[in-house]
């Protein structure tokens, strides 16, 4: 695909290698780019997707909160259109979590999941602890979601060791 912006680039592609892997794949400016993110399982795959929408989402509002109201003269971009969707994420990784506990449980079919998602639990911690100390008192919500991902995966682990 070539658009008419100024240099060559081509949209991102995947390219499906095996069951559950996807390789992606995007050229701009003459580099090209390749991700491959392995999935033991489709679940494990499906799982992954969604925690990266939950993960990158709010970054993306920071991003566009930040250009909009500095550059754009959009005032009605406060900084609840990034603290809302920061706090809203945790609780809906917590519910993914106890939705996929099967791939903690087993590390065969999901170890990237459940490495990601502790990883994932806690940068959101960190951020909601400052928004939570700077914007709302509601962001312990988001802080007790993160917790209980970081608890509950050693916990499901330690059970399924017995």
């Amino acid at each position: 695909m070539k658009s008419g912006a100024v240099g060559e680039h081509t949209g991102a592609r995947t390219y499906p290698q095996q069951p559950g892997t996807t390789k992606f794949r995007a050229k701009f400016e003459g580099v090209e780019i390749v991700a491959t993110i392995p999935a033991k399982s489709p679940q494990e795959s499906r799982a992954m997707k969604f925690l990266a929408a939950c993960t990158l989402v709010p970054f993306f509002c920071f991003a566009f909160q930040d250009l909009g109201s500095k550059y754009g003269g959009m005032d009605w971009l406060t900084y609840g259109y990034v603290a809302w969707p920061l706090m809203i994420s945790p609780a809906l990784m917590l519910a993914l979590f106890f939705r996929n506990r099967e791939l903690i449980r087993n590390p065969h079919i999901g170890a990237n999941f459940s490495q990601t998602i502790k990883m994932v639990a806690i940068m959101y911690l960190v951020w909601n602890i400052i928004g939570t100390i700077g914007y709302n008192w509601l962001g312990i919500i988001s802080v007790l979601c993160c917790l209980t991902i970081l608890v509950a995966d050693r916990q499901l682990k330690k059970q399924a060791r017995v």
